[in-house]
């Protein structure tokens, strides 16, 4: 994923279905800078920094 995508999920009120290491994860911040995305893990309370280019979107094929 990149910024530019990272940051229109951020501001729109749809729902986004993401996703780390298959896991799903909803995004709490967001470091241009640095490129990395604060994340929190829908199956537990962990929080992770992850590369945004790590987040994908899960796609129904």
């Amino acid at each position: 994923m990149n910024f530019e995508k990272m940051y229109r999920i951020l501001n729109n009120d749809e729902k986004f279905d993401i996703y780390y290491n298959n896991r799903s994860v909803w995004v709490q911040s967001i470091n241009e800078n640095e490129q990395i995305a604060k994340v929190g893990f829908v199956d537990t309370f962990e929080e992770k920094d992850v590369f945004i280019k790590d987040l994908y979107e899960r796609t129904l094929d």
